[in-house]
């Protein structure tokens, strides 16, 4: 069964944030830090992986990032912060 992951990177605490969505968590966040994706995410130095969610469909994913990026910025740190509190970069933790 095939997974897909919203994601928030962030360029430090509160600071400039991106919302993105794949199937592939770990290659994904590799590419960011690579700086390998051009556009907004390497022009701001947006790489730290602050939260994210799993679907099962990417119908469900793609809902839920349109989503996302309409939140107010507060919006989004209450989600990260009930999550995350210290905006950790979870990157580390995708071992799974």
């Amino acid at each position: 069964m095939a997974e897909f992951y919203v994601y928030i990177l962030a360029s430090r605490y509160r600071g400039t944030m991106y919302v993105g969505v794949t199937n592939d968590l770990v290659r994904r966040m590799g590419e960011h830090k690579s700086g390998a994706v051009p556009g907004f995410t390497k022009r701001h130095k947006i790489g730290r992986l602050v939260y994210f969610e799993s679907y099962a469909s990417i119908l469900e994913a793609r809902a839920r990032e349109r989503t996302l990026k309409r939140w107010r910025r507060e919006w989004k740190f209450e989600l990260i912060e009930a999550q995350n509190p210290k905006w950790r970069d979870l990157t580390p933790d995708l071992a799974f």
